[in-house]
């Protein structure tokens, strides 16, 4: 049985997810701590609970989301896994966080694992299976378990919103149509955990989200 413990970290409030199950494995979804304060929640919940983190996952490459993977790649020796799309937002990451009033000390780790549309990401007696969703940026990825009937959409999309399209490679209608046709085909109770605010559900999203109208 899979749990899940989100956290809200940096000036961004990105949602960082622990996901395990019984047998204590983990993986880490958009590790976005930033100050020592979110590192030392982050570590201490890990410790507390005797996880075992066994990959680092990114459902896309913009700076708020990255900014804990080398806290965990110096702690668990992981390297972050990623959409090959998305590899040029790394070396743009220090620029992005000095827009954003933040400052990189260290270059973000290099993507030690390609995940590419209908992989399968294993952890203890559990899996997520890769879903790639391009247009808030070229990498975008989801992460769905359809056991438990939930998914990961990053900043796909939101609560009443989809993610920002004015960014870098954004593509507005690329993203609208990888929406409609691999995401709103779920079934209507699939818990939605979003990479910014509220989690949501798919039906609610297809019938009152505005960008669908």
């Amino acid at each position: 049985m899979i749990k899940i413990k989100k956290f809200v970290f940096n000036p961004i409030q990105v949602n960082t997810y622990v996901v395990y199950d019984e047998t204590n494995e983990c993986v880490v979804i958009d590790a976005g701590c930033y100050s020592e304060n979110e590192r030392q929640e982050l570590m201490s919940f890990l410790e507390q609970n005797n996880l075992k983190p066994i990959r680092v996952l990114n459902t896309h490459l913009h700076i708020d989301h990255i900014l804990g993977n080398t806290l965990l790649f110096e702690k668990y020796n992981l390297l972050p896994q990623a959409n090959k799309e998305d590899d040029f937002l790394l070396k743009q990451a220090v620029f992005f966080a000095t827009s954003l009033g933040m400052s990189l000390d260290k270059d973000s780790p290099k993507i030690g694992e390609y995940l590419s549309e209908n992989d399968i990401v294993k952890f203890g007696n559990s899996e997520l299976k890769v879903i790639h969703v391009p247009g808030h940026s070229p990498g975008s990825i989801v992460f769905y378990n359809e056991k438990q009937n939930f998914l990961f959409a990053g900043d796909v999309l939101f609560k009443g919103s989809i993610g920002r399209t004015d960014l870098p490679s954004g593509d507005y209608d690329e993203l609208i149509n990888g929406i409609k046709n691999k995401l709103f085909v779920l079934p209507d109770d699939v818990i939605v955990y979003t990479g910014h605010g509220e989690q949501t559900t798919i039906g609610k999203e297809k019938n009152s989200n505005p960008f669908f109208k």
